[in-house]
């Protein structure tokens, strides 16, 4: 996410609450949310003006998705309870300057968000944000760039991009669930096909509802079609089909949306046999 100058001076009053449309910030409080995103800082003597070192910070997140993230917990409702302010006031203050940048925040079931105004909606979380493993980084770094080319007008490399961000999650799912996972021969769809079973989400199981059966047979040949959309379109190959924007968004979206439910099917199935087992040990007789 980047933004212009004026966007990041507007955001360092709602961070600060120098606008008086948000909750103040002190120094030391200023100090331990920006180290959150990365800052080690420490607070004490000769610590700047708390607008210059909001402001500072902000600069330095701009043009990373981290930036969109401390928006997000800035804006967050949860914030302004209790308080004299209102959360759609300081969001319809920062939208008035963040729309010129191709953005704005959404209040969506109680949290903000980030829209992209130039056509990538969905948005993409995963439960390794914040880790420096570099398979973690990997997986940012692909995510940034399919939403920095798309507004550049790089089609065929967003849809390059969105590939490797299904390459490297399929990846690091199978090695995170199966410790002896073959070594990624390059064949997307059939590492799709392995994680797949890894989270139980064949369609042909028998205690699949129909509907839900097609539902997860169409991501099986919404992969293929990725796979085989990124040899003609994306840059990894030579070229065989120019692709539009409207392309490059389909396919990114849709990477993102696989993405989301993979991790979020993951997340389910890990607390699922967690309760299961405390079940299981608290039925244990002595």
């Amino acid at each position: 996410m980047k933004v212009t100058e004026g966007t990041i001076s507007a955001i360092g009053k709602i961070v600060t609450g120098d606008e008086q449309l948000s909750p103040y910030r002190s120094g030391p409080q200023l100090v331990r949310l920006f180290n959150d995103y990365g800052a080690n800082d420490v607070y004490g003597q000769g610590f700047p003006s708390r607008w210059h070192y909001a402001e500072e910070k902000i600069r330095s997140l701009n043009g990373t998705a981290a930036l969109g993230s401390l928006l997000c917990q800035v804006l967050d409702p949860r914030e302004f309870m209790d308080t004299k302010f209102k959360v759609e006031e300081a969001v319809q203050y920062i939208n008035a300057r963040l729309k010129y940048d191709g953005y704005e925040v959404v209040i969506d079931n109680g949290y903000a968000k980030i829209r992209d105004l130039t056509g990538v909606s969905v948005a993409c979380e995963h439960p390794f944000q914040g880790s420096e493993k570099e398979g973690h980084l990997f997986i940012d770094e692909q995510i940034q760039k399919s939403e920095i080319k798309i507004k550049e007008g790089d089609y065929d490399g967003a849809i390059t991009n969105a590939r490797s961000l299904l390459e490297a999650v399929l990846t690091e799912l199978e090695k995170t669930i199966d410790e002896n996972a073959p070594q990624y021969d390059g064949d997307l769809l059939k590492l799709y096909k392995r994680v797949q079973k890894l989270l139980n989400l064949e369609p042909g199981r028998p205690d699949i509802e129909g509907p839900l059966k097609q539902v997860l047979s169409g991501l099986v040949s919404i992969v293929g079609g990725m796979a085989g959309l990124s040899n003609r379109m994306g840059d990894r190959h030579v070229r065989t089909y120019k692709p539009e924007k409207h392309h490059a968004v389909l396919v990114v979206n849709a990477a993102k949306t696989i993405v989301n439910f993979l991790f979020e099917t993951y997340e389910y199935q890990k607390k699922r046999k967690s309760i299961n087992k405390a079940a299981q040990s608290d039925n244990v007789k002595y």
